[in-house]
């Protein structure tokens, strides 16, 4: 800015000036005001220069503070000063995003969540059958009760019960089972009682790293009479008296999983000792020796040993009877598919025979369905214990022939919806030296059954199971098998077999403490041979049971069960009826 003013006023501005400068202050007079309103009222502007401020207009006062940047001393030449404002920095107004806020659109679509979850098909009848019990799997959240029990009962024909089962132990330590049972029986037909007892204790060592000792013994005895004899003659009950004894104890090992070598293995061995009444003994080893080598993730090598031996022995002579095999196999299992491609070389008393073991299942994709198929050959040992365990009023064998089977099969199986489960399938058999019971031929011997083997026996077979499982409010299981002989080489029928068996059992949970059960047996009946060596067949069977239990407190309940309540005569095996109708109750307490 240049300004222009007279002389006079110059000189005596020049003079206040250099008194700021030299005080380096600037003087401020906002009192005077004479001087700042009469002349030069515009043309004021600002500059800034070291820090140091003038302003200068026509007035003789400063009303702000200025810095002097440049003053000239020559009074003769117009003077340049060049004012600028103080420098203030500041921020540049920022723009901002607007936002708006508005609710979310609606979802209204839905996930459709599946859960494949297995069916429970597991159903606990209350039946007086032997505990059998399996090596526990390896579970960290497994907590392991300690259980016993006690189970009393009577009924009218003279029939006292009991059972217990106890158990005791750890599973991560030693567990302990005892299991016994007795029952006794007498009807108003001459010489029909029988009376069972059974008594096992076993033990469970799984302390042993990565190894489960399992170990054995027990004694059976079974006690009847031949009371299906023709009435033209006359017994007593020494003579038709049926005695088995059996003595028998196991021990085997095998490993929780595969070792670092990528090997598992379960040596076992079972020895018993069975004698009748009659002087009659026979002792069976069995030991099995399998492996199985982890080649991959997903597939096993399996090889094994095996050898059944029996010694039997009557007053007269004696037979020894022993299977020896291996069996070498390739086991796959993958997501929709597993199965198992192997031979078996078989020895039978020194005769070799090569069987296949082929079987496997494949998953129908998105389906609750698997398809079964195989192809299976093995022996079947047939001894004086299997035998009367089977038909307990034979006569003492005088040779024994074991059964070699051939089966292919085919099947489906699957749950439908939550509760239903159901397995189906179609067998062709073959049997080589098929046992078959025939009463004997002499009128006075007709109340026993003799083995007789059939060279060559073909048959279809036919098998069905259906369960539904509702927790433990209901419970429904059922399964029927039909048999249909095609071709036989020697005997004319198939003595003792039944060509069609039906079973049902049901379980419903009435009130909170009172469970309602029912067993249906229906079977075709099966053939026989009369002594004019033709053949017969006994009339159908039909056998339904009711049982109810309550549980009065905590650890005690009653059981009321009622057996063939519509007393059908019918026979399982020829000249023996059965029990009429009979009752049983009781009551069982538990002790945990």
């Amino acid at each position: 800015v240049v300004v222009n003013a007279q002389k006079k006023k110059n000189v005596i501005k020049q003079k206040t000036v250099s008194q700021n400068i030299k005080q380096k202050k600037v003087v401020i007079n906002p009192k005077n005001k004479k001087n700042s309103g009469n002349k030069n009222n515009g043309n004021t502007k600002k500059a800034t220069t070291k820090k140091e401020e003038v302003v200068e207009n026509n007035a003789t006062e400063i009303s702000e503070p200025t810095t002097i940047l440049q003053l000239s001393k020559d009074t003769t030449k117009p003077s340049i000063v060049t004012i600028t404002s103080a420098f203030k920095p500041s921020l540049r107004n920022a723009s901002k995003i607007s936002f708006t806020a508005s609710a979310p659109d609606l979802d209204t679509s839905r996930f459709a969540l599946n859960y494949n979850i297995p069916a429970q098909n597991l159903v606990f009848s209350y039946q007086p059958v032997p505990i059998k019990p399996l090596a526990l799997t390896s579970d960290s959240d497994y907590t392991w009760q300690n259980n016993q029990y006690i189970k009393v009962g009577f009924g009218n024909y003279t029939i006292p019960y009991f059972e217990t089962g106890l158990s005791f132990g750890h599973p991560n330590n030693t567990l302990y089972h005892i299991y016994g049972s007795y029952f006794n029986s007498k009807s108003n037909i001459a010489f029909q009682e029988n009376s069972k007892a059974d008594l096992k204790i076993s033990a469970a060592f799984g302390s042993i790293t990565n190894h489960t000792l399992l170990a054995s013994v027990g004694y059976n005895m079974a006690a009847q009479n031949k009371y299906g004899f023709n009435s033209l003659f006359t017994f007593n009950k020494e003579q038709l008296q049926q005695n088995f004894n059996t003595i028998g104890a196991a021990v085997a090992l095998h490993t929780k999983s595969f070792n670092s070598f990528g090997i598992a293995y379960h040596p076992q061995i079972k020895a018993s000792y069975f004698f009748d009444n009659n002087n009659a003994k026979e002792t069976n080893v069995i030991i099995d020796v399998p492996f199985a080598k982890r080649i991959t993730e997903n597939t096993n090598f399996l090889v094994g040993v095996s050898a059944n031996l029996s010694n039997y022995s009557l007053p007269t002579k004696t037979i020894v009877n022993n299977i020896f095999g291996t069996d070498v196999a390739v086991s796959v299992n993958a997501k929709n598919f597993n199965f198992n491609v192997g031979l078996k070389p078989t020895w039978n008393n020194s005769i070799f025979a090569l069987l296949p073991n082929i079987f496997g299942t494949y998953k129908l994709n998105d389906t609750k369905l698997q398809l079964t198929a195989g192809w299976l050959g093995y022996f079947q040992k047939n001894t004086y214990q299997s035998l009367a365990s089977t038909n307990p009023f034979i006569d003492q064998p005088n040779s024994f022939e074991n059964t070699k089977i051939n089966e292919i099969y085919v099947g489906l199986k699957g749950n439908a919806g939550k509760h239903l489960s159901f397995n189906t399938q179609v067998s062709f058999l073959n049997y080589n030296n098929a046992v078959l019971f025939a009463n004997d031929s002499a009128a006075v011997k007709s109340q026993n059954f003799n083995i007789l083997y059939e060279p060559n026996l073909k048959a279809i077979r036919l098998a069905a199971e259906l369960g539904y499982t509702d927790k433990e409010k209901f419970s429904f299981l059922t399964s029927i098998k039909y048999t249909q002989f095609t071709a036989q080489q020697f005997y004319s029928k198939a003595y003792g077999f039944l060509p069609l068996e039906f079973s049902s059992c049901i379980k419903y949970k009435l009130l909170k403490d009172v469970f309602i059960k029912s067993d249906l047996f229906i079977w075709d009946g099966s053939y026989y041979r009369v002594q004019t060596i033709q053949s017969k067949k006994t009339s159908a069977a039909f056998d339904m049971n009711i049982g109810v239990e309550y549980k009065m407190v905590k650890k005690l309940q009653l059981f009321l069960e009622l057996n063939n309540i519509f007393n059908n005569k019918y026979q399982r095996w020829n000249q023996y009826n059965v029990f009429g109708f009979n009752i049983v109750g009781g009551v069982v307490y538990s002790f945990r």
